[in-house]
Parts: C-alpha cells; sequence; structure tokens
C-alpha cells in the first residue's frame, strides 16, 4: 500500500454533526411520558436534619411527587474509588447535611417549571452544627469532627519512616507551604441523567440515557446498588458537553433517579443547572503541600520531603485520596532525586466533595515539585533553566524506576525542554526582562519554565470490534469520547490497516447493549489503550480477509497483500484482486462475519513528559498579570493525528493557565460558596489568553504497538507551574520568592508590598506525626488504572 495514514493531519469527523446542530444530548431526549426531576438542595453546610416535609410541593399543581430519604428507598451507590467505607455519602441526606448543595429531597413533576416552583415549598427544619470548611483547621484538634466514628478529621492517611533523614548531607534547604487550590470543573453541559424503566418481562430493568465518561461503570455502579444482573441494565452516553475527570462513574442522583422511576413507573429526567453544577459536582485539586528540598551546593538535589493534606470535601471519596496516589506516584518528577520521604492525609470539611479533574494528581505534583525547582535556583543564585538540566533523568535511564515506585517507560527530558526555550528565544527574553528592570518600567517581563512527567494509561485493558460489511466498516470500543476525537482516530487506524476510505467507517460507542464492556475514558488513556485494540482487532480481521481473499484467488495466504486502491490481491499479479465487499459476502455465506474483537491489556502504564515556557507582564503598579506568551512542547509518544494532539494541547493549557491566574473555589467561615456561579467564579475568555505555541517531541511507549502515550492532560500539568513560575519571576528581584494560585492582582500586589520579609513556610499539622507507617517498599502503582 501507498505510505501510512497515520501521524497526518486528518480533520475531525465529529464536527460536521455537531456543527449543523444535530448534536443528541441528554437534554434534547423527548421520552413518552417523560417527567421532571429536580433536587431540594441543603443551604447551610452542617446541621442535623430535624425534619424533612414534602407533603405540601408534593400537592402542588404539576406534582407526581415530592420524596424525602425515608419517603425513597435509595440504595448507596459504590463510589468511583473509595476512600474510607464510614463516611459513605447518602443519595439523600438522612440524619445530617455536611455541605452547602447537598440534596435532602426530590421533587418529580409534569413540567420543569412546576418542579422549580415546588422546591420552595419543601420544609426542612435545620438543626445548625459547628462548621469546618478549611482542610487545615478540620485537623485541629478542636474542630468538630464530621464523622464522630473516626475519632478525628482524618479519612485516611500514612507517614514514611525516613521523614527528614531524607535531607541529611544538603548543603540548602527549600521549603514552603504551597497551596493547590480547589478548582471547579465546569463542564458546558452539567451533570444529566434520563431514566426508563423497565420490568421483569422486558429485556432490561431500566435504560438510562446519561451524560458520562464511562457508560459501562455506570451501568455496573446501577447494577451493583441496585442488585441486578449487569445484563439487565443498558447505558448510553449521547453527545457529551465536557466532563474533564467531574462525569466518571456513578453518582448519587443517578442512584435516585433510578429509583423515582422505577417508583412512579415512568421515565424521569434530571439536567443539572449551573448553580448546582457549582456546588454539587466534584471538585478538583484541594491540596496544602509542605515540601522540602534538599541541595548541594552546586545545584545537586539531595532529597526530597513532602507532607501533603488533600482536601477531601464532605465525605471520602477519591478525591482526598489522590494526595496518597498519584501526587505521591509522581513526586520524583522528571529528576534524579536519590531519597524521598512523603507523607500524605485525607481530611474531612464541610465542602463540597473533591472528585476528579484534569490530570486527577499529576498537576498537583508537577506543581509542588516545579515551585521547589524555582525556590532552590534562587536561593542559589542559579538560572532556573541550569538547575534543571543539572538533574534531569537521562535517557540512558530508562526504563527506570522512581524511588517511589512509579515505572518510567521511556524518556529524554532534555529533549522537549530545549526545544520549549529554543521557540521562546530564552536568551532575547532574558534581555529584555533586565532593560525594563534597568529601565524602571512599571510592565515587568516574567520568564517561567516547567518541565514535567505525568502517568496516563496502566490498569484496565480495553474492548474494541472491528466489522467489514459490505458498505464499508464498523469499529466497536469500550472508551466513550466526549470531545476527545475517538471516532476520526479510531477510524484512521483502521482505513490504514485495512485500506478501507475513513468515509465508510462507521463508529460505535456509548451504548452496553451495542459495545458489551469496556472501561470508559479517562487518565489519557484511549488511543493507548483502545486504539491498541482497534489496531490489533483490524490486524486479525486483515488475517481473515487473507485467507478468504487466497481461497477465492486460488493462492497462498503468505501472497495476499493490500493493494494501493483497498483490495486484497496476490503478489506481483495486478490482475487478480478482490475486493473487501466480496469477502465479506463471502464471509456471510459461509455463515460468519468478516469480524473480530479483542480485549486489549497494556504491558503497564506510560509517562508523557514534556517542556513549557510562560512569558507574563506584570505591573508593579497593580499587581495585574497579563499572559503574553506560551509555549508548550509535549511528548505523547507516536503523534497519530497531529491536529488532535494540538486541539488537546490548547484546551490543557487554557485550563492550566486558567488556575495559575484566575480560578479558585472559596467558601466562608460558614462553609456558604463564595464563588458558586460564573459571575463569580473567573473563566478566562479567550481575549484572556494569549496564542498557544505548541508542538511536540516523539518518544515511543514500549508498552502498545502504537507507541502512543496520553496527551489529554499533558498541557494542563506543564502550563500551571510554568505561568507560576513566570508571574513570581517578574519579581524576584524585588525578594519576591513566592505566591501562591491563583496570582490573582490582590495577591501579586501584596507580595510586591511584602518583598523578601514575607513568610511562605509554617510547620505542618502536628497529626501528620501519628499517621501509620506506610513500608518502604511501596507497590508498583503506576501500573495500576489512572484516573
Amino acid at each position: 500500500m501507498a505510505g501510512s495514514l497515520l501521524g497526518t493531519e486528518v480533520q475531525r469527523v465529529e464536527d460536521p454533526e455537531l456543527l449543523r446542530g444535530r448534536g443528541t444530548y441528554v437534554g434534547n431526549l423527548d421520552l413518552d411520558g417523560m417527567l421532571h426531576l429536580a433536587f431540594v438542595r441543603s443551604p447551610v453546610a452542617h446541621a442535623r436534619l430535624a425534619s424533612v416535609e414534602v407533603k405540601a410541593a408534593a400537592a402542588a399543581p404539576g406534582i407526581v411527587a415530592a420524596f424525602a430519604a425515608a419517603d425513597l428507598d435509595v440504595p448507596v451507590p459504590p463510589p468511583f474509588i473509595e476512600l474510607n467505607s464510614r463516611c459513605e455519602r447518602p443519595p439523600l441526606a438522612t440524619d445530617r447535611v455536611r455541605f452547602v448543595g447537598e440534596a435532602v429531597a426530590v421533587i418529580v413533576g409534569e413540567s420543569a417549571a412546576a418542579v422549580a416552583d415546588a422546591i420552595e415549598l419543601v420544609d426542612v427544619d435545620y438543626d445548625p452544627l459547628p462548621v469546618v470548611a478549611d482542610p487545615e483547621q478540620a485537623l485541629e484538634p478542636a474542630a468538630e469532627q464530621q464523622f464522630p466514628e473516626l475519632g478525628s478529621n482524618v479519612a485516611g492517611g500514612y507517614r514514611d519512616a525516613a521523614g527528614a533523614d531524607v535531607l541529611a548531607g544538603a548543603d540548602v534547604v527549600v521549603r514552603a507551604r504551597i497551596e493547590n487550590q480547589r478548582v471547579a470543573v465546569v463542564p458546558l453541559e452539567g451533570n444529566a441523567i434520563a431514566v426508563q424503566p423497565g420490568g421483569p418481562d422486558e429485556d432490561y430493568e431500566v435504560t438510562v440515557h446519561v451524560s458520562t465518561q464511562m457508560p459501562h461503570g455506570v451501568r455496573n455502579g446501577l447494577a451493583k446498588t441496585f442488585g441486578w444482573d449487569p445484563k439487565r441494565v443498558r447505558v448510553i452516553s449521547p453527545h457529551v458537553g465536557g466532563a474533564f475527570g467531574g462525569k466518571a462513574g456513578t453518582i448519587v442522583e443517578h442512584a435516585v433517579a433510578v429509583a423515582v422511576a422505577r417508583r412512579l413507573g415512568r421515565p424521569v429526567r434530571w439536567v443539572e443547572t449551573r448553580s448546582e453544577n457549582m456546588q454539587a459536582m466534584p471538585h478538583g485539586r484541594a491540596q496544602v503541600q509542605f515540601a522540602e528540598l534538599g541541595l548541594k551546593r552546586d545545584g545537586t538535589i539531595v532529597g526530597l520531603r513532602c507532607r501533603v493534606i488533600g482536601d477531601a470535601g464532605a465525605y471520602a471519596g477519591f478525591g482526598g485520596g489522590l494526595a496518597m496516589g498519584s501526587t505521591r506516584m509522581m513526586a520524583q518528577g522528571v529528576y534524579q532525586i536519590p531519597k524521598i520521604s512523603y507523607d500524605a492525609l485525607a481530611a474531612i470539611t464541610n465542602t463540597t466533595p473533591i472528585g476528579a479533574f484534569r490530570g486527577a494528581g499529576r498537576p498537583e505534583a508537577a506543581a509542588m515539585l516545579e515551585r521547589l525547582m524555582d525556590l532552590a535556583a534562587a536561593e542559589l543564585d542559579m538560572d532556573p533553566v541550569a538547575l534543571r538540566r543539572k538533574n534531569f533523568l537521562v535517557p540512558e535511564s530508562f526504563p527506570y524506576k522512581t524511588v517511589v515506585g512509579a515505572n518510567y517507560d521511556s524518556g529524554d527530558y532534555e529533549r522537549p525542554f530545549a526545544e520549549a526555550l529554543r521557540l521562546a528565544g530564552y536568551e532575547a527574553l532574558r534581555a529584555e526582562q533586565t532593560r525594563r528592570i534597568a529601565a524602571g518600567e512599571h510592565l515587568l517581563l516574567g520568564i517561567g519554565v516547567s518541565a514535567y512527567v505525568e502517568i496516563t494509561g496502566g490498569g484496565a485493558g480495553e474492548y474494541a470490534e472491528v466489522e467489514v460489511h459490505e458498505s464499508g466498516a464498523r469499529i466497536k470500543v469500550g472508551t466513550s469520547a466526549h470531545g476527545q476525537g475517538h471516532a476520526t482516530s479510531f477510524a484512521m487506524i483502521v482505513s490504514d490497516r485495512l485500506g478501507i476510505p475513513m468515509e465508510s467507517i462507521e463508529f460505535v460507542q456509548s451504548d452496553t447493549e451495542q459495545v458489551p464492556r469496556g472501561s470508559g475514558t479517562g487518565g489519557s488513556r484511549s488511543l493507548q489503550i483502545a486504539g491498541s485494540a482497534v489496531q490489533e482487532a483490524g490486524d486479525l480481521v486483515l488475517r481473515k480477509a487473507k485467507e478468504l481473499a487466497a481461497s477465492r484467488l486460488e493462492a497462498s495466504v503468505d501472497d495476499i497483500q493490500l493493494t494501493d486502491d483497498g483490495r486484497l490481491g496476490v503478489a506481483g499479479v495486478p490482475s487478480a484482486t478482490v475486493a473487501w465487499a466480496e469477502l465479506a459476502r463471502a464471509a456471510a455465506d459461509g455463515g460468519d462475519r468478516l469480524a473480530a474483537n479483542i480485549d486489549f491489556a497494556p504491558a503497564g502504564a506510560t509517562f508523557p513528559f514534556g517542556g513549557h515556557v510562560s512569558v507574563v507582564e506584570v505591573d508593579v503598579e497593580t499587581g495585574f498579570v497579563r499572559p503574553l506568551r506560551h509555549i508548550a512542547v509535549d511528548d505523547c509518544g507516536r503523534v497519530l493525528n497531529p491536529m488532535i494532539v494540538r486541539g488537546q494541547q490548547h484546551g490543557g493549557a487554557a485550563q492550566g493557565i486558567a488556575q495559575a491566574l484566575w480560578e479558585q473555589v472559596t467558601f466562608d467561615v460558614d462553609g456558604n460558596p463564595e464563588t458558586g456561579t460564573l459571575a463569580d467564579y473567573t473563566i478566562p475568555s479567550a481575549a484572556d489568553l494569549p496564542s498557544f505555541e505548541v508542538s511536540n517531541t516523539e518518544t515511543p511507549s514500549p508498552h502498545n504497538p502504537l507507541g502512543a502515550k496520553g496527551i489529554g492532560e499533558s498541557a494542563t500539568i506543564g502550563s500551571t507551574p510554568a505561568v507560576q513560575n513566570a508571574v513570581i519571576d517578574a519579581l524576584k528581584h524585588l525578594g519576591v520568592r513566592h505566591i501562591d494560585m491563583p496570582t490573582t492582582p490582590e495577591r501579586v500586589w501584596a507580595a510586591i508590598q511584602a518583598g523578601s520579609s514575607a513568610t511562605y513556610w509554617k510547620e505542618p499539622p502536628a497529626v501528620f506525626g501519628t499517621l501509620p507507617v506506610r513500608p518502604q517498599e511501596a507497590p508498583d502503582e503506576a501500573d495500576e488504572a489512572v484516573v
């Protein structure tokens, strides 16, 4: 055949349908007899529920039913990842509420308007309890215990026996309390679900249309919740308007919607409002990191000590546990660090629970380590670029097992870092920075760099099927796209393998009736795992096709090859060819399909990496920061479609820059959200961001046949510390050493006023010393599932 399609620019095949307004979302569904569902949510952060009275709401015009927890039997759905089973979240609050936005009742009516009116008629008697909205305050001995049976507000944690010994022999130790602030996921489409009840005499107990990243995960979660065989639950995920980790797994609202539909025997739909989304969809990040880095005077790293608090929010889902999982796993980053001591705990607070957000634990690790590197460079009076280069792991080290147990597959950390510096014109930027300072200008230039590595894929395998029929081909995969371009990427693989035009390839996903199993989309796993499954299934189809062609053309199977015009023929005999359609008919005549399916399991997780350079302008008179340029060189292994990779880099960088400069979810001392709407929570527009300068290096992974690594989260991980470092870099000559994110004008101005007198370290809470000691030999968690 002609040259490979892989690695070329191919326009996305999914876009025309969306651009023409033909998208199908849960909110578009029009099911016969469908009812509308809405939740009554707590306006207080912590209180005993004395009573929940729904009778007046149930009697309101257009209302079919109203339920409190006592009125509706809803089993607790399994959490996506369970941190502590004693802190489980009920679908509807029972004895107490623990955060503003927690559901206490559900109203069901004939119209959304009727339901909205009836919510006001629900009478809830709240008996207020003391509130703890800050994770550090939650660890104080006198703090109100959210789950008294725990004996504290620590949902889980451990410490390393090595402790401060890892810093022994250091000439210099830099230390900082670093806050990786809480952020909201803010997908364009919030959570949404529509449930059609079935029954024992029907194919399914329920058919569920849901906005999710993981249809099979929701199916399995609902089956486990209600005690059904998973085959008795059908889940369909239509178009999804963004997810970013916020729509992973079965949530309590899903379970309530299913219970209501079964109880009433009618379809019901819940579509989350924006205010609900801001209050109730799990937030991301929310770590407080006490980090210390020891170095020799020449810049050689001696050791790293980390004590990290993960804010779990009101319930112990997996969010707070990220501090113990992927943040720990990526603590060594791209550097040769001979000794690491890492302690972590998850704290319960009266705030929205924490879950996954683009990167889920890995951005937090990179931000912590890259801040320490800049602090060390300032202390040693070294260029931050030179310090990083001195400590990079070298290509000859790979495969490499880190001190904390991550198994890095392949890497060349200097290469993208050097390319980012070249594209930025690093030396010229430094010269301009010096000129502005010497001239006394009030608009100062900041240049920030970051080098990162992250973990993607690993763990569970993925299902794929490829079938050739008379009209073309059909692909089925267990991952579920919500904007990533799966249809394009997987069609490229099949077209490249089988020679069938992409326009003749159908793509099927996100329906558990048509795709029997799948692990869903998350952790930048889709191309490397599902794509590899598609490729291997395509190879099996090609093998079957060659056998059929050999029989029809009376030739040896070994002599059958794909021709440049997409047929199968005999090598050296141009006239002896057969079309795919004919082979599909031949298979059907023999009572078979020209198809194959496979469950592909990777050999291990992959580790994308890269280098970012941020250029910002800081007004020393007002503290205002304006991003001027952002250069990202990310290495995601083999690049299949450069256009799709660029799109992921652009989107990731936008979210990462937004965290560094603008975004933060905050609560007052009573646990009330202060950023509960988009009028208060700062999302940047395109006008606030610079044009991104993105490119790639390619270091293939040995863990899958495509050589691919993840790209969906990479630019988020690399961009945030580069921007934060750039802001501080602009002010380093004024003695500024650290500013927590977001680097708002107020914070920047305050840092300028404080200068070198500012303090950015305090001793971690004493509770770290009481945590159980983690065994020295850490398991190879890097090869397990990545969120």
